[in-house]
């Protein structure tokens, strides 16, 4: 793994990217607060979704710089610790930014799983004011498409990583690429059989069974929504 060094240069990828100071003389300009700490917030750098707030010391800063994945300190428990240690949720990280006063951090990351530990996508989920919502609307909740699926999604990935007891997605994961591919056929073939017989409700649950078994055979695959997401993008222009 790349350290940051003093005038050295630490490869990734295709490119390289130079540093001109010294690791500490680049945390020497972080404003920490009395006890050492700055807040950081975090936002997945695919979906823009900001995941969380918390708090970096400087030796939290130097892991998560040396190692590409992120640590924090615990004001709680006055200790580091490693996002995802226990869960498997872990956050690659892709960009580390302060701000104008240099008192707070932006931290961009690859999210692996939940961000919450309430097992929710984002630790901000408690709606308190929304302008968004005019006068005169219907304030019935709607289901935020690219959240529900997201969430989803995160679920299906961390049951292949951290298989859970008597959790289907886990059995399916550890039945094999066969058992995934069988259930889509099967998914598919009932939501032709609901559409033949202009059964609406029917349909419903038929089409949320295959999307849910088709994200299972993504995330068996190693693909993202992100990838078919693009290919749909390309398609559409």
């Amino acid at each position: 793994m790349p350290k940051i060094e003093n005038g050295s240069e630490a490869k990734r990828g295709k490119g390289s990217v130079k540093y001109e100071d010294s690791l500490e003389g680049v945390i020497s300009q972080i404003g920490f607060d009395e006890n050492g700490l700055v807040p950081a917030l975090v936002q997945d750098i695919k979906s823009g979704k900001v995941l969380m707030l918390a708090y970096m010391n400087e030796e939290s800063i130097k892991k998560t710089l040396e190692e590409r994945v992120v640590y924090y300190y615990s004001r709680s428990r006055q200790k580091l610790w490693k996002k995802g240690e226990t869960s498997g949720n872990i956050q690659y990280l892709k960009g580390l930014y302060c701000d104008c006063d240099k008192d707070s951090l932006l931290v961009l990351v690859e999210q692996v799983g939940a961000a919450c530990h309430t097992g929710s996508y984002s630790c901000f989920f408690n709606p308190i004011f929304n302008l968004a919502v005019k006068e005169g609307e219907d304030t019935r909740d709607t289901p935020d498409t690219e959240k529900v699926i997201g969430e989803l999604y995160d679920v299906i990935s961390q049951r292949k990583h951290s298989p859970a007891q008597g959790s289907y997605t886990s059995y399916l994961f550890h039945e094999g690429l066969d058992k995934i591919l069988k259930k889509v056929g099967e998914e598919s073939s009932e939501v032709i059989i609901a559409a033949k017989n202009g059964a609406k409700e029917e349909m419903v649950g038929e089409i949320s069974d295959l999307i849910y078994h088709l994200l299972v055979l993504m995330v068996s695959q190693n693909l993202t929504i992100q990838d078919v997401a693009e290919e749909l993008e390309r398609r559409r222009k």
